[in-house]
């Protein structure tokens, strides 16, 4: 008998644990855009990325970080609640995957007057970088992951950027941040892992 609720305690343990990792207590790794036609697809849909369901994303808080007061949202994530801008950028994800007007969506996001937000940020490093303006790119996909550093899509997005302008290593550094975010099952990983697949100075298309 003592055996046996030795065992019981030992596996409630071992599962409590699980769930407390972050994959698990945000809900999973996530699917996210590979930066491909994402016409049809709703631009809220993962915990890790620019496409999330409502209500809005719960990132995984990181070790050594104070707690928000009880009850409040991080800025970065309260504005995703407001109907006025979760339109706007839905008009702007769909003229970027379903039109590549990339210059429109800038102009677009940056209306939404929510730059420090990481899903606009990095859309707009996205378009940027589409626009061949490496340079802009780069300080959008910094802002977005000074926002949230385990914001997986930018950690992609940013990877292929690494790739595009020939820094392989760290194209390789970032797959392994995503992996440490949402595992190696997740769209992000297998889309950069794709991606490094190819021989050096292949046209990337995502």
């Amino acid at each position: 008998m003592f055996t046996r609720m030795i065992r019981l305690i030992t596996l409630g343990t071992l599962a409590a644990g699980l769930l407390s990792l972050p994959a698990f207590a945000a809900g999973g790794g996530g699917g996210g855009g590979g930066g491909g036609g994402g016409g049809g697809i709703d631009p809220f849909a993962s915990p890790y990325s620019d496409q999330k369901a409502q209500p809005a994303p719960t990132y995984p808080r990181r070790p050594g970080t104070k707690a928000t007061q009880k009850g409040k949202k991080p800025n970065n994530q309260s504005s995703i609640d407001d109907p006025t801008f979760a339109a706007g950028y839905r008009v702007a994800y769909d003229t970027i995957y379903a039109r590549n007007d990339y210059a429109t969506a800038i102009v677009q996001l940056k209306s939404l007057g929510h730059d420090d937000h990481p899903n606009v940020a990095n859309l707009i490093g996205y378009s940027y970088r589409k626009l061949g303006d490496y340079e802009q790119s780069q300080v959008w996909y910094e802002r977005a992951l000074k926002a949230d550093p385990n914001h997986v899509l930018t950690w992609q997005y940013y990877g292929l950027w690494q790739l595009e302008r020939g820094n392989r290593e760290q194209a390789l550094y970032h797959l392994s941040r995503i992996a440490a975010i949402c595992g190696t099952d997740c769209e992000e990983y297998k889309s950069l892992a794709a991606a490094l697949e190819k021989p050096t100075g292949t046209a990337l298309v995502y």
